[in-house]
């Protein structure tokens, strides 16, 4: 394979870097715990979290974790939004040789109890928010050890008190439940400082992450990213920031927005992670929904990098507000998860300075694969360039590699594709090549300069917001509601969201009405998931073979 994007590099990005020089994401996290222990880690709430305290929580946290009689690869579970106890519970796991199973908070009972039986989690650290989610389905589950997290906890006297208190009986967003033997995180910490840490080697072909993505059979599955498959990641992301960092005057400490939810693959390195190997800060928002109130904790700060996805940056730059904050140091906005708009990558560098730089990944790589030339003013509308240590080639149904400009389907290799799928052989083998490419199922072309554009998928998902949507997933949920005979899930083009999902139904009882679907949807779906337009047929189109033509849905019927 001749890679011909490599005289397209930006000046300064190596084509191959040293991605062993940490034996684990343990190794990163306490090179610069020791750096940069000074600086701010994270601010949240108008709080600033240093490298030291982040440090010093997780130590006592790990301790306790190993109090639990949990051992070397055993999974805990992380069931919480943007708050300064998601990268504390992150390292105690890592440095007590447990794995990270990330969980979206607003999942339904449903979804929580399959990621949580799929994956084993013998504990779960969650914010209270959630707990009552948790208490509908614990009894079936392995996970006995809970550990309950308030939004306020490490916001010190009195602000976390104040702050628990408008939470839970001001804007009523705790719910009532009840956990049995659940400790809470501030306990668990104080517990944790007077134990011992037991120092937990973890090398490099360990699990570190359970990062859970969705199937070709609509049936969620664990993407295994071993700790050399994250440290990779992180490395690769700041060797291709170089070219921008350059612009950061020496000794400015590079300042990111955490917009993006940490339990997301994208955030989860491209803001934690990265920033940990570059003594970054994050500014950790909560919210990102409520855009007023995200523009007004932005207004506080200066600061260098936001990445986002499409939807968001749209949301800003519609929003009143936008003017309040000041963006002149912004020198990198990386566009992922989906894909980047001509018409909001225009406004974003006319109202910013700084253009949209589109980048490409999935769960199952940890998630970087290509990205744009990070120090050009323009916006091409691909994907970019495959990163260092990265190879990147098209592929026609039957494997065999297509020549340039030619559609096929995008296959990566490179020390940040997962080592498999969790406990699905199966699967893991559909997705590889023999000679180690994951195939993706996004369809692009690749120009004579090694630039990417993604054209169509192979599979059925469909992207909101970011998030994929399998279509036999809603179909599976819906088709156990009384009075549904048959359905069908497909996307639909969003000016907002990028793609909806739109459900086609057939109905068993004439009387079921739409608002009925989308009241079961919302119990047992989470928010993206969810359909935004139900349609009623009186038949699915479908093949001779009973195939149902998802194509001929996307229009009204």
């Amino acid at each position: 394979m001749e890679k011909n994007w490599l005289k397209h590099y930006p000046a300064g990005v190596p084509a191959e870097i040293n991605v062993t020089q940490y034996t684990s994401l343990v190794g990163l996290l306490d090179d610069s715990f020791k750096k940069y222990r000074a600086a701010s880690a994270y601010k949240f709430m108008g709080k600033s979290f240093s490298y030291g305290l982040i440090d010093d929580l997780s130590r006592a946290l790990a301790a306790y974790l190993q109090s639990l009689k949990l051992e070397k690869g055993d999974r805990v579970a992380i069931m919480m939004p943007n708050v300064p106890q998601y990268p504390v519970a992150v390292a105690a796991i890592l440095r007590a040789g447990l794995v990270v199973v990330n969980v979206n908070p607003l999942y339904t009972p449903r979804e929580l109890e399959y990621q949580l039986q799929d994956s084993g989690a013998k504990a779960i650290i969650i914010v209270e928010n959630f707990a009552a989610t948790l208490q509908q389905v614990i009894a079936k589950l392995p996970t006995e050890k809970v550990i309950l997290a308030a939004l306020g906890d490490m916001l010190g006297a009195p602000k976390a008190q104040i702050v628990n208190f408008v939470v839970r009986r001001v804007k009523k967003m705790v719910p009532a439940f009840e956990l049995t033997g659940a400790v809470r995180f501030n306990t668990a910490i104080a517990r944790g400082r007077g134990m011992a840490l037991r120092a937990a080697a973890a090398n490099p072909d360990d699990m570190a992450v359970l990062q859970y993505t969705g199937g070709t059979t609509g049936v969620s599955k664990g993407a295994v990213l071993l700790h050399r498959n994250l440290v990779a990641s992180a490395l690769q992301a700041e060797a291709w920031y170089q070219p921008a960092l350059k612009d950061i005057p020496a000794g400015e400490q590079i300042v990111t927005v955490c917009a993006l939810p940490l339990y997301h693959i994208f955030a989860f390195t491209f803001n934690m992670m990265l920033s940990m190997r570059m003594g970054g800060c994050n500014i950790l928002i909560v919210n990102p929904r409520d855009i007023a109130g995200m523009l007004k904790d932005l207004a506080r700060y200066k600061f260098h990098s936001f990445p986002a996805v499409n939807t968001l940056y749209n949301a800003v730059l519609r929003h009143p507000d936008f003017q309040r904050v000041d963006w002149s140091r912004l020198r990198i906005s990386i566009g992922g998860g989906m894909a980047v708009q001509q018409v909001t990558a225009d406004r974003w560098l006319e109202k910013t300075g700084c253009a949209i730089c589109e980048a490409y990944g999935l769960s199952e790589t940890s998630p970087g694969v290509t990205c744009n030339p990070i120090d050009r003013p323009v916006f091409t509308g691909t994907i970019g360039l495959p990163l260092p240590n990265t190879e990147v080639k098209l592929l026609d149904d039957d494997g065999n590699e297509v020549p340039l400009g030619t559609r096929g389907e995008i296959a990566i290799r490179g020390p940040q594709v997962m080592s498999g799928y969790w406990q699905h052989p199966e699967e893991t083998a559909l997705a590889m090549t023999p000679d180690g490419f994951f195939r993706s199922g996004d369809i692009g072309t690749m120009d004579d300069r090694g630039y990417v554009t993604v054209v169509d998928r192979k599979k059925d998902m469909i992207i909101v917001s970011g998030f994929k949507v399998y279509p036999s997933e809603v179909e599976d949920v819906v088709s156990r509601m009384a009075g549904v005979l048959e359905c069908a899930a497909v996307g639909v083009a969003d000016a907002e969201t990028g793609e909806a999902v739109k459900l086609v139904l057939v109905r068993a009882e004439p009387s079921l009405s739409d608002a009925q679907v989308h009241a079961y949807c919302e119990t047992n779906l989470t928010r993206y998931k969810r359909p935004k337009i139900v349609e009623f047929r009186t038949t699915l189109p479908k093949t001779a073979v009973g195939k149902v033509l998802r194509r001929e849905l996307r229009g009204p019927g």
